[in-house]
């Protein structure tokens, strides 16, 4: 066997050390790339998972951290599905590439929210086209019998008259949502609006002795009448409610108004009982309330909106909403 010279080993070594530092800096590379696909991964807005044949995880973001327990129910056999997961909705894809899994889930509730309410919406606007003709001759019969009806039976008469109006508010009212606002401002007076205010409450069925404090001193608005009698309607109606189902034998409403140089301010209080969701108040349709149809006060949002301001609840230690409208 021959010698190896020193020449030889010298390169050997160089050799060695040069394959060192190319696999050093391939490592490296190997590194910034698996950080970088991590990366890409975690910045994904939904959820990810990358699993060996056998299901367990390879790879996974945040979200899909969160998820653990939707994986349990994925169907891995399957391609694109839409789950039903926990009151949530999600959108399964699942891919596979040699011998890994790549699975997401995308939360899509809130668009079929969205979808349904479209659909709620539609049927809901249908049907209020078809009983908005029969509602009218009732409350044309209904105000001609009570010109004629024995004085013992005129309570009967208004109590009619009072449900029609709550049936005709809920036509008007789904009309409106489903066809979207569109306002007609004028120069009107508060007191105009106390007006349909205080003929509205006369129309609204209610047990208990309810004492209204509004605003005595007239001013000046610029908007919608009939859109602002509604909405402020629909926080008095919320409140009579609330008071309905408190335990005491009376209640208060009170609406406070403040002006400065851009809005006015109103705030509305009642001593009925706390407000139970306060997460789901502007959403449609969520009432559970046995009067109206869940859209009053998505509706007074939508109303404040297009004057130029805003409805919301109010902070601090009384219960009550306010409204902002711009001048």
């Amino acid at each position: 066997m021959s010698e190896v010279s020193a020449d030889e080993l010298k390169t050997l070594i160089e050799q060695t050390y040069k394959v060192e530092e190319e696999y050093i800096s391939l490592r490296a590379s190997y590194g910034q790339l698996q950080d970088t696909i991590e990366q890409v991964v975690e910045f994904l807005p939904n959820a990810i998972w990358i699993m060996h044949e056998d299901k367990s995880i390879f790879l996974q973001n945040s979200k899909a951290k969160e998820l653990e327990e939707l994986l349990h129910v994925i169907e891995l056999e399957s391609n694109d599905y839409e789950l039903s997961f926990e009151n949530s909705y999600f959108l399964i894809k699942i891919s596979h590439y040699k011998d890994k899994h790549l699975v997401s889930a995308t939360d899509i509730t809130e668009q079929k929210r969205k979808e349904n309410l479209a659909t709620m919406g539609q049927m809901a606007a249908h049907l209020s086209h078809e009983i908005r003709n029969p509602i009218g001759s009732i409350s044309l019969l209904s105000s001609a019998l009570m010109k004629k009806v024995i004085p013992e039976n005129q309570a009967i008469v208004s109590e009619i008259q009072k449900s029609v109006y709550r049936i005709d508010r809920i036509i008007k009212a789904t009309l409106l949502f489903s066809k979207g606002v569109k306002t007609e401002k004028k120069k009107l007076s508060w007191m105009r609006i106390h007006e349909d205010l205080t003929v509205a409450i006369s129309y609204y069925s209610f047990s208990k002795e309810i004492r209204f404090n509004f605003p005595k001193i007239d001013f000046e608005l610029v908007g919608d009448l009939d859109l602002l009698s509604m909405m402020f309607s629909n926080f008095i109606f919320n409140a009579i409610d609330a008071i309905e189902l408190d335990d005491n034998d009376e209640g208060v409403i009170e609406v406070i108004h403040v002006e400065d140089e851009k809005f006015h301010r109103f705030e509305i209080f009642d001593s009925g009982i706390e407000i139970e969701d306060e997460q789901r108040l502007f959403e449609a349709f969520a009432s559970n309330k046995e009067k109206g149809n869940g859209l009053g006060l998505i509706l007074s949002k939508q109303i404040a909106q297009s004057h130029g301001g805003n409805v919301g609840l109010c902070q601090g230690h009384r219960k009550g909403f306010y409204i902002q409208l711009k001048k």
